[in-house]
């Protein structure tokens, strides 16, 4: 379950907020659908019923005016479709037969229009019709007929007043219920009897209604995706700069523009990146004062060093000496990062492998020519220091050069001992060694592998570190194009 609903959440801020804006629209659309539907339904039902009411009074009226012998003539000229009327001598139906659903508004109407007349009235079909009660049925007249017949009646199941058996169950039989039945006794005896169609309500389900609602809601929801993805991507603009400052901290700062809290958060990243700037470059000047300073001792030491009369101790100082010079020269470099700083301009990689492995007895294997962006100084130090551990401990190694998707991949193997994969990462610190002698011609300075991966991250790309099944190390490089 948690699953399926973490599927379902979106991963993105854009996603998760449009599906609370869509979310909530679709509640309050069916929260004001449900309302409105209740509302129309009470609605409908008043003023179909007091319509009905009204044609029912007006026929009564009517229908007393008129002569008996015109009122036939009279009661088919008032039938309209859904409304059916019949006069005659006997009630269409007697009081508790049916029910009285749905016909409070079409009886205080009727009450209220015909003052002084007897108003049964009921729902439901038309049942047979009973005798008359006992008393009753010498002063109620004719027996109903009902004019002229409605085009959706079976005119089969019809039966004519004063002939034939009395009407059945099927002489209103209707193609859909439900029938409103009234019963109005009329000054002279008789009994005028309605069938009223009871006004049905629209089902809301149809395109007229939800068209529009569909339409505004998709509207509404474009509105709601460009609204988010530009409130948005201030964010996004933070993301590239970051990931720039990963790089080269030089890089411009980030625009202060959009809401309060985006020029915040804009301006507390260009103050970040101002003091990691001044912290880089302190860090750089202290060092290279230092790397200068030691530089005069250094030389005077090796002035010293040869009026060393014992050639075997006057051959170990200088070796340390110039040991500890290219000591501070490797440090010097790692401290300037000239990678992050050199002007990125094109260079065909496959030339400038191949040439690397000519130099450091590698073998080389790749298309002829790929060109990326990149500056040639830095990556070609990165290269050398890789071809160098792959020749010092792996006897040479293999260059691959692959191009796909936008990025190029450089896999360099060799058939050393490999890494201890607890020292996968640890490799890469500044100094580190894994050969624990700090002898520098087995371990040399221990930087490297953090100059390569500087380098490589500057330019957008990373270093990974794998030891192969059979024997040996692999080295894989990637780079943006």
């Amino acid at each position: 379950m948690k699953a399926t609903l973490r599927w379902l959440w979106p991963d993105t801020l854009v996603g998760r907020t449009v599906l609370v804006l869509l979310a909530g629209l679709l509640l309050s659309q069916l929260a004001g659908v449900a309302l409105y539907s209740m509302n129309r339904g009470e609605l409908a039902s008043r003023l179909g019923g007091r319509q009905t009411a009204e044609r029912i009074a007006g026929v009564v009226k009517l229908v007393e005016e008129t002569v008996e012998g015109d009122r036939i003539r009279v009661i088919r000229a008032m039938e309209l479709p859904g409304l059916h009327i019949g006069w005659g001598r006997n009630p269409l139906f007697f009081p508790g037969e049916g029910e009285l659903d749905g016909t409070q508004v079409v009886q205080q109407e009727l009450l209220h229009r015909l003052t002084g007349h007897e108003v049964w009235i009921s729902t439901g079909q038309l049942p047979p019709f009973p005798p008359p009660p006992p008393g009753r049925g010498e002063t109620l007249g004719p027996e109903p007929s009902f004019h002229p017949d409605p085009p959706d009646f079976d005119p089969a199941l019809r039966a004519n007043p004063g002939s034939g058996p009395p009407p059945g169950p099927g002489m209103l039989r209707r193609k859909h219920p439900p029938l409103t039945r009234v019963a109005v006794h009329l000054d002279d005896g008789s009994w005028l009897n309605f069938v009223a169609e009871v006004p049905s309500e629209e089902t809301l389900w149809r395109p007229r209604f939800f068209g529009p609602l569909s339409g505004g809601l998709l509207v509404v929801m474009a509105l709601s995706v460009l609204a988010v993805r530009r409130a948005t991507k201030p964010l996004a603009l933070l993301a590239a700069a970051a990931q720039r400052l990963g790089r080269d901290v030089t890089t411009p700062p980030v625009p202060i523009a959009g809401p309060r809290e985006v020029r915040a958060a804009a301006a507390a990243f260009n103050e970040m990146q101002t003091r990691l700037r001044r912290f880089i470059e302190d860090r750089t000047q202290m060092i290279a004062a230092i790397s200068h300073d030691l530089r005069t001792p250094i030389t005077r030491l090796k002035l010293r060093a040869e009026f060393v009369d014992d050639d075997e101790q006057r051959i170990k100082m200088l070796s340390d000496l110039d040991e500890m010079e290219a000591m501070i020269a490797s440090t010097l470099a790692f401290a300037r990062d000239d990678a992050a700083r050199e002007v990125r301009q094109p260079l065909d990689l496959a030339l400038l492998l191949e040439a690397l492995c000519g130099e450091f007895d590698a073998r080389f294997q790749g298309p002829s020519c790929v060109f990326i962006t990149a500056g040639v100084s830095g990556l070609k130090r990165a290269f050398a220091n890789l071809l160098e551990n792959a020749r010092k401990y792996g006897g040479g190694g293999e260059v691959t050069l692959t191009s796909e998707g936008g990025q190029v991949s450089v896999l360099i193997e060799d058939n050393g001992p490999g890494i201890p994969d607890i020292e996968m990462e640890r490799v890469f610190a500044p100094f580190y060694r894994v050969e624990s002698s700090r002898n520098r011609d087995t371990g040399g300075t221990g930087l490297g592998l953090a100059v390569a991966r500087s380098a490589i991250r500057a330019h957008g790309g990373d270093i990974i570190l794998a030891n192969r099944p059979e024997r040996g190390l692999r080295v894989t490089v990637i780079l943006p194009v």
